[in-house]
């Protein structure tokens, strides 16, 4: 496909804003160049090819929609880094569990999973794949040396494998391979590196540029980037390739680390290693999320490196274009996109949809949900999942009934999950329920991602006696308290008013090894801190968000800011302190600053009166 084919896919329709504003992108050398994109008035000075279609206007602010996704899956990566420290806060009056570290073989999925390109051909993790979505009850995957690690006290790996091996049991990269599988299924990342140190330390099988790759990704999620690029540093030059760095690459980018992340990949370029696809969709989800102006320098490196746009690429892009409200170029890239012979996946189509619906526009999203549904619905069960909550947000309740009444013959986990998130959206609390009382009788063996589902619709429609039960139950059903249960909780009593329990809870979680909270339960504080103007209190959330490896994000600051300004007191220093941070602000934030500035000069007029 030639990329020039996307010339003028993507011109934004902005409120508001220039239509002659155009951006100009460029790569110099092989070193990203912060300063290298141009707005230009009036002249059409563009990089060839996709960048040409991909006009940013400057609309693209951090602006970005207040839809909550209806997709039941992400396409992020997720990671657990380090261990932080703070005060043990226990507080059980209500009843409500202390967040202690639950034995290690429970599971609680993060709400991010890992990235659909991340481990690919060869290795250790060849042909992993996570289908517990696709289960039918009772239908797991499992080796003996699996269950025995999983079962075992957490640092008596070495112990189980000698074992292993003494008893004269298989230890291939078949068996490996499924060990590895089920143990990241779990996120039991500190027994599966420990199972990786042993085996490379007792050389039971020759290590190829993937298991190293493999190594290398758990020390990030554990340790933190600077060990790994130690390990990396022991890795055989031979098999020091694309695969390691690009390992290593993800992982900054897991970590919104801006500048890290250009590191490696100058390091990248220097070695004379491949560009390629994988490497320009990650650059292209950090600077989604972080730095929005320098998505045209990555497409117009793409058009240098004659890389075609994957699917995921085109994901990236729509989304990017939604979330800045351009409907209209959104549109234009999945035209493009058909042209050039992809259609839309299901992911692209849900984007879509929950954009459409997000502007008002509900005629158009209903011709997606349409698409969706194919010509059997009842075949389609991929589509089931994903329209139950699409729907749900249309307000569309038969629509739902009539789809759930489909699924309830496959007795999905998944969909049941769907149906949860959907009556509750519909506010159906009693349908939510029923399904999920259902739900725990068909499957016996359910985890805590099954009880949280019912426990967000309680904190998403505002019931915190129902939820305080609810989280109760959860304890003594023996699920596991993690992250995703954490923010839901905080959300819960944030939402409720109860910040100083919300807070609580927080500071509990921050305690733990294994597992940090989400950035989102630090945020959900962050906002109801901010918008009441307690300095103090924002003040604490800020220095957590940066001990907890939440570092390179603007919104922090803007919130900081604004409790601030909401306090009536004088934020002194505020730019200099963002400048020694290396962030620079956005419009929004400018605007801010100036009324932060203007109390500034009234708080010292007022001293002269």
């Amino acid at each position: 496909m030639a990329m020039s084919s996307l010339r003028r896919a993507a011109t934004l329709s902005a409120r508001g804003h220039n239509s002659n504003m155009v951006a100009r992108g460029s790569f110099n050398g092989s070193e990203l160049s912060r300063s290298s994109l141009v707005h230009e008035k009036g002249n059409f000075r563009l990089c060839s090819g996709i960048l040409e279609n991909y006009l940013l206007s400057r609309s693209y602010s951090s602006r970005c929609s207040n839809f909550k996704s209806s997709c039941l899956w992400s396409r992020n990566l997720s990671s657990n880094v380090g261990a932080r420290s703070g005060e043990k806060d226990n507080d059980s009056e209500d009843g409500l569990p202390d967040i202690d570290e639950a034995a290690e073989g429970t599971v609680e999925p993060d709400e991010e999973v890992e990235n659909e390109e991340f481990y690919t051909e060869g290795g250790i993790l060849d042909g992993e794949s996570d289908s517990v979505g696709n289960r039918s009850p009772g239908n797991r995957v499992e080796s003996p040396l699996s269950v025995a690690i999983i079962r075992a006290p957490r640092y008596s790996v070495n112990n189980i494998l000698i074992k292993w091996v003494e008893e004269g049991n298989p230890l291939g990269r078949r068996e490996i391979s499924l060990v590895m599988l089920n143990l990241r299924k779990r996120r039991l990342y500190t027994k599966a590196l420990q199972f990786m140190d042993w085996l490379e330390a007792n050389k039971r099988i020759e290590f190829l540029e993937h298991d190293y790759a493999s190594r290398l990704n758990l020390i990030c999620k554990l340790d933190g980037l600077q060990k790994a690029e130690n390990y990396l540093q022991k890795i055989p030059v031979s098999h020091r390739g694309e695969v390691v760095y690009r390992t290593l690459l993800a992982n900054c980018v897991t970590s919104n680390n801006l500048r890290k992340a250009e590191e490696v990949f100058n390091r990248i370029k220097d070695l004379g290693l491949p560009i390629t696809k994988f490497i320009c969709n990650q650059l292209l989800m950090l600077y989604k999320r972080v730095d929005l102006k320098k998505i045209p320098e990555v497409l117009a490196m793409m058009e240098k490196e004659n890389i075609k746009p994957s699917l995921l690429t085109y994901r990236l892009l729509i989304d990017t274009k939604g979330r800045a409200s351009d409907i209209s170029g959104m549109e234009q890239i999945i035209d493009m996109m058909k042209a050039e012979g992809l259609e839309p996946d299901l992911m692209i189509q849900c984007t879509a949809a929950k954009y459409y619906i997000s502007a008002g526009l509900n005629e158009k999203a209903e011709a997606v949900f349409k698409e969706m549904e194919g010509d059997d619905i009842q075949e389609n069960y991929v589509a089931r999942k994903v329209l139950l909550p699409l729907y749900a947000a249309l307000g569309r309740a038969d629509d739902v009934g009539r789809i759930w009444e489909i699924c309830k013959s496959s007795r999905r986990l998944d969909e049941y999950l769907a149906a949860i998130e959907a009556w509750g959206k519909l506010g159906n609390i009693e349908k939510a329920e029923e399904v999920f009382e259902d739900m725990i009788k068909v499957w016996s063996n359910v985890s805590a991602k099954q009880y949280i589902a019912l426990l967000k619709v309680y904190a998403d429609n505002k019931l915190l006696s129902k939820g305080k039960d609810f989280a109760k139950r959860m304890t003594n059903d023996g699920c596991h308290i993690g992250p995703v249960t954490w923010d839901v909780l905080i959300n819960l009593y944030a939402e409720a008013g109860e910040l100083e329990k919300a807070d609580s809870i927080l500071q509990q979680a921050s305690q733990r090894t294994e597992n940090k909270p989400h950035y989102s339960s630090y945020m959900t504080l962050f906002d109801k801190y901010s918008k009441k103007g307690d300095v103090q209190n924002a003040e604490k959330i800020f220095l957590r968000l940066k001990r907890a490896g939440y570092v390179g994000r603007l919104k922090p600051y803007q919130y900081l800011l604004q409790a601030y300004i909401n306090a009536k007191a004088p934020a002194y220093g505020f730019r200099d302190r963002m400048k020694a941070d290396n962030m620079h602000p956005n419009k929004d934030m400018v605007a801010q600053l100036v009324a932060a500035d203007a109390l500034i000069k009234s708080q010292t007029s007022d001293l002269f009166d």
